[in-house]
């Protein structure tokens, strides 16, 4: 095969793909970055984007390990998360039941990959915008990469992280089980009258499910799951805010939209692999999960360190057994949280069956009267 090589190729430059080619180059290999389309910073101080996550403190400690963690003045700490059902059901964590600093951190995402950009390029690895793949091959020593401007690139390994819609999952020909939940995740931020004091507040009421995080300063981030988005997208600003609030009990008093309101649809995907000859898929384009639980970008980061920890000892990038040992590793963890947000979605959404109702309920009730089992998912929550 023509064309330049190298040791892994990425696709895709978002938070995974980010943090994957810095994790696999601390871990000594040769890395090109691929992607379409360079992220613009330019407008990272002229207001608060309103996609944002909430990390782990496992994948804080991985971004603080690749130089990538950005400073705190955008951050938001997740001190408390307070959950309630549909008829009196109620459960609180607090950083404390983890034996954590906090629960989590609130990051928006322009903020969290400028923080990685930089170190992209601090660290000099090769990043190749403006050109999208077209084809992918592989051979029993290598793969290879043909690029829509003409020309080929090649490698040991080649890493799927472009997202719930991989064009690398479909040249692999993998193929997964899509599960639209008939929602989506209307998203925004707002101004608060009142300080959250780092609560995360989380609301089920049958047929949605709201949440605020609370990012840096008087502010919060709505996540709105909803079957109906077109209707609150069409509401003015104060109309939108008034109705959050008003959803929220007026927790925080009145609430100030600070951007307009965004969607994007929800669905679950597992895929049949995460692997294919001298292929590996990570982040969304391996797996997706409701965000009820905010824990999509954290799987993500997980699956960049996990396969630069496998590939840290050197030799073939690309082996077969390796790979299998990444998937193989993974699967449990992934197959978990996806199981864990798809059952409390269908559990919180069957309102024509009152015993679940009731069941539900109480046991939110009952399981934070019990210490050491609500010790027990806090810490599975954020990742211990």
């Amino acid at each position: 095969m023509s064309g330049q090589r190298s040791d892994v190729i990425i696709v895709g430059g978002g938070l995974v793909g980010a943090a994957s080619a810095l994790a696999l180059t601390r871990a000594g290999w040769r890395v090109v970055l691929i992607e379409g389309r360079l992220p613009d910073f330019s407008a990272l101080e002229q207001g608060w984007d309103a996609r944002i996550y909430a990390v782990s403190p496992a994948n804080r400690a991985f971004l603080e390990r690749l130089n990538a963690w950005p400073d705190g003045s955008r951050i938001g700490t997740i001190n408390v998360m307070d959950v309630c059902g549909d008829a009196g059901g109620r459960i609180a964590f607090h950083a404390s039941d983890a034996g954590a600093e906090a629960l989590a951190w609130i990051a928006e995402n322009r903020w969290l990959l400028a923080a990685l950009w930089r170190e992209l390029e601090a660290a000099g690895i090769e990043v190749v915008s403006g050109v999208r793949p077209v084809a992918l091959h592989s051979s029993a020593s290598e793969a290879s990469l043909q690029l829509d401007d003409g020309s080929t690139r090649r490698a040991a390994l080649i890493v799927g992280a472009d997202g719930a819609n991989s064009w690398v999952r479909e040249a692999c020909a993998i193929k997964g089980a899509i599960k639209p939940y008939g929602q989506s995740g209307v998203v925004a931020n707002f101004a608060c009258e009142k300080p959250h004091q780092g609560v995360a507040r989380q609301w089920f009421d049958g047929t949605s499910i709201l949440a605020w995080l609370p990012m840096a300063g008087a502010r919060i981030s709505m996540v709105w799951s909803s079957p109906d988005p077109d209707a609150l997208l069409a509401l003015s600003p104060d109309d939108l805010a008034e109705l959050v609030a008003a959803a929220g009990g007026h927790a925080l008093g009145k609430l100030e939209l600070l951007a307009p309101a965004a969607a994007f649809p929800l669905r679950l995907i597992q895929p049949e692999a995460v692997i294919a000859p001298r292929v590996a898929l990570v982040g969304d384009a391996a797996h997706t999960v409701h965000p009820l639980a905010g824990q999509g970008v954290n799987l993500g980061f997980q699956d960049a360190a996990v396969l630069a920890e496998l590939l840290a000892g050197g030799g073939d990038a690309g082996e077969w057994l390796t790979l299998r040992r990444y998937e193989r590793s993974r699967r449990e963890a992934v197959r978990t949280m996806q199981h864990t947000c798809d059952g409390l979605f269908t559990l919180f959404h069957q309102l024509d069956k009152p015993l679940l109702g009731w069941l539900r309920n109480a046991g939110l009730s009952l399981t934070h009267k019990l210490p050491l089992v609500k010790r027990e998912l806090a810490r599975r929550a954020i990742g211990f």
